[in-house]
């Protein structure tokens, strides 16, 4: 796989064994409809696998990207993917090995704060739906925040979460993207 733009353009990175990978179609679309929001963006990868989303994140301006995974392969080989692009160890770069729930019960109590979110968790567990519940439950969404969730094309998320409300779906074959911001204190128009 490789970094479709931004710095590390056309860089190769690997992929842990048994994961499925965001293909580059759904990446580059996702990215194009949130480019106006990366540059200076923190952004929070969450089921990261190889870490793909976050590095594109970087790679096209994101101030600060922190990465979530509870499988030792994935954060394993996303640490490799970090050193070959020389960003391992970056004070801009953050790696929480751990389930989802547990690292935003974490980054509520370091008061941490996230413009995008973007979520690819396995397809058919109810992960999405339930993580959404879990971010409306945390105050880890700085203004305007922007959460993506990819998840299966028949997979249906709810429009309304706590603050957050679904603005916009869009799908590419067997993907779908949902897109959730908060209703209350957004100035963000689609």
């Amino acid at each position: 796989m490789r970094i479709i733009a931004g710095k590390f353009k056309s860089r190769g990175i690997e992929m842990p064994r048994g994961i499925r990978p965001t293909s580059d179609k759904v990446r580059e679309a996702l990215f194009e409809i949130l480019k106006a929001h990366i540059e200076g963006a923190s952004f929070l990868d969450l089921y990261c696998g190889s870490g793909a989303m976050g590095v594109e994140a970087f790679s096209r301006g994101a101030r600060k990207v922190t990465f979530v995974d509870d499988s030792p392969e994935s954060i394993g080989t996303l640490k490799k993917n970090l050193k070959q692009l020389g960003i391992s160890g970056l004070s801009s770069i953050d790696i929480y090995t751990r389930d989802t729930v547990r690292a935003l019960e974490t980054f509520k109590a370091k008061s941490m704060f996230f413009d995008l979110v973007f979520m690819d968790p396995p397809y058919y567990k109810d992960l999405a739906k339930n993580t959404l519940i879990a971010i409306s439950n945390y105050d880890i969404l700085a203004r305007n925040a922007i959460i993506v969730a990819e998840v299966y094309k028949k997979e249906e998320l709810p429009l309304e979460t706590g603050a957050m409300k679904k603005f916009r779906t869009a799908q590419y074959g067997d993907t779908k993207l949902e897109f959730y911001k908060n209703e209350k204190d957004s100035g963000i128009s689609w």
